[in-house]
């Protein structure tokens, strides 16, 4: 239910799914906004500690296995390490119903950002376990596999991201909102999308903003998200726009109304917005990993620093503010992006829960048992 690139994705892939003849139902933490065509399952939840805006779901065992008795899953797909995601692995391993487990948030290293520093050893133990309790363990980029099988998680895949060119589209570039923001079309525009939280590096944000500015003084500076940090970040930068949550189209024009996509994130396991912002014709500044290191050639279609080097961050920043008016680049932004469509990682997807079920129907799983 919350606005971000997990549950972006989660909703596609699902959706994606029944698009392709399979019965999906899901289980998740608040009712639905408006209709929707799955079944969907509300279980209780608390807030974060320290960022009420996420939710962890709750349940045990057996009120999970009450539930699948009822539908009668071939499947489990099992999106985050939370009690709800624990108690569905249990029952589904009493059922005998094969387990998909997904790693798409990078939660061990928040905890010192939330108020829980010295944890991190404590949970990477705890994930290695829930992980691997499942057939398959599932991530979005190949630095994120490789931590995961340092730490002794076995059955380790990848599953990339998409993106939908169609929504993320320079066509949707407006004038109008430009104006807006105080710009013209010999004014760039800095944009920033993405969680207004803590584990986004938001302090180097507004030093990246500020580095843009050296090149263009006044130059628009735009926020788009909500979080925990937004009430504080308008206090202490007023001179920065900040729009809050956007979805849907409204999301898709901001980012095509922009030029540079600046996204200092050090915590990510893909990123789900670089791609949406290069689809969009913008030209990305990004740490070199995951989604970043996937699609942006240096110096071609946006600019790579070294991971977690801030000053290096800085100097790539400086480099897209004197290129953004330059169509050559911007042009190969949204042409990497347009090979990364959703369709072949669906069919990924249901190739996972395929090869699952087939592994706990053999003769060998059955004897480990």
């Amino acid at each position: 239910p919350d606005i971000n690139g997990v549950s972006r994705t989660l909703f596609t892939l699902a959706n994606g799914l029944a698009a392709r003849g399979h019965e999906v139902e899901i289980v998740t933490t608040q009712a639905a906004s408006e209709p929707e065509a799955l079944k969907r399952h509300v279980v209780l939840a608390c807030p974060l500690l320290g960022y009420p805006g996420l939710r962890f779901g709750l349940s045990t065992p057996g009120r999970m296995r009450a539930m699948f008795e009822s539908f009668q899953p071939d499947a489990l797909y099992v999106a985050t390490e939370t009690p709800l995601g624990i108690a569905s692995i249990w029952a589904a391993r009493q059922m005998r119903i094969p387990v998909v487990s997904g790693f798409h948030t990078n939660f061990h290293s928040y905890l010192e950002n939330y108020h829980l520093p010295g944890l991190e050893s404590a949970a990477q133990k705890l994930l290695s376990y829930i992980h691997n309790l499942t057939a398959r363990t599932l991530t979005p980029s190949a630095d994120s596999a490789a931590m995961l099988e340092r730490w002794g998680i076995h059955s380790v895949g990848i599953l990339g991201r998409g993106v939908d060119t169609d929504l993320f589209s320079p066509a949707r570039r407006s004038t109008a909102l430009r104006a807006e923001w105080g710009a013209d079309e010999k004014t760039p525009v800095a944009l920033y999308v993405g969680r207004v939280a803590a584990e986004k590096n938001l302090a180097l944000l507004m030093k990246a903003f500020a580095a843009f500015r050296e090149k263009h003084p006044g130059a628009p500076c735009v926020v788009v998200g909500d979080g925990p940090r937004l009430k504080a970040l308008r206090s202490e930068h007023p001179d920065y726009l900040y729009l809050g949550a956007k979805t849907g189209t409204e999301l898709a024009d901001c980012y095509a109304s922009a030029d540079v996509f600046v996204f200092p994130s050090i915590s990510e396991t893909f990123g789900n917005v670089v791609l949406e912002a290069m689809s969009s014709g913008l030209l990305p500044v990004a740490y070199d990993y995951a989604a970043p290191r996937l699609v942006i050639r240096q110096g071609v279609n946006g600019w790579l620093a070294a991971f977690d080097q801030e000053a290096d961050f800085l100097t790539q920043t400086r480099q897209a503010a004197m290129t953004w008016h330059e169509p050559a680049p911007r042009e190969a932004a949204r042409a990497a992006a347009g090979d990364l469509g959703w369709r072949r990682v669906i069919e990924q997807f249901e190739g996972e829960f395929i090869t699952a079920q087939q592994q706990c129907q053999s003769p060998t799983s059955a004897a480990h048992e």
